[in-house]
């Protein structure tokens, strides 16, 4: 019985992705040759192991199928606001507004409490009940950092067919992996064999 492949099992993270948690979220639903999709945020067990295994959630957190829903629905906002960088077009104003809600989801800066023993402290408030807005308000932070810094301009899509994933382009490379690049020179090379077959 053959197991269902998982992303980790296709394709190795794409390039910039260990640098960018933003591109790491687009790129958790992949499409794959033949019709495949795996979403690595469809199920909210798969959404809890995600976030945890990136920092965002302890293992145990629970998550459920609405702060699973509001994760995918941001992680296609982040991907609108990637698309229309690429493509050199406006960003629409629903993922602007998507991406910016989640980014004033959790403050950035340490509350002043009071215990009654000790006195004064600060602390940076994220109670279990604020998991998701932590996570969602990091993922839209690093959105923001990297559409807005130096390697904003590098930011780009897979140039295989029919892969859905973006990269941080290296010199001429448009792959997100030798997978896809392989894929890309193959069909490539059929394209140039069956033009130059006379009919």
């Amino acid at each position: 019985m053959s197991e269902t492949p998982t992303a980790e099992s296709v394709l190795a993270p794409a390039p910039g992705a260990e640098d960018y948690l933003a591109l790491d979220f687009v790129n958790s639903a992949i499409a794959l040759p033949g019709g495949q999709f795996i979403d690595l945020l469809g199920t909210p067990e798969a959404t809890n192991h995600w976030l945890a295994e990136r920092g965002l959630a302890p293992a145990d957190a629970g998550v459920q199928e609405m702060c699973a829903t509001q994760l995918r629905s941001l992680r296609e906002h982040v991907r609108a606001l990637f698309a229309a960088h690429v493509a050199g077009l406006p960003a629409l104003p629903a993922a602007l507004s998507a991406v910016n809600d989640a980014l004033s989801k959790a403050p950035t800066a340490a509350l002043l409490y009071w215990d009654e023993k000790n006195g004064p402290y600060r602390a940076a408030p994220c109670p279990t009940n604020e998991i998701l807005d932590h996570a969602l308000a990091t993922l839209a932070a690093d959105t923001a950092d990297l559409l807005t810094g130096p390697d904003a301009e590098r930011l780009t899509t897979c140039g295989s067919t029919p892969c859905n994933r973006y990269l941080l382009r290296h010199g001429r490379r448009h792959w997100c992996s030798i997978r896809c690049g392989d894929r890309a020179r193959a069909a490539r090379a059929y394209a140039r064999r069956t033009q130059s077959k006379p009919r």
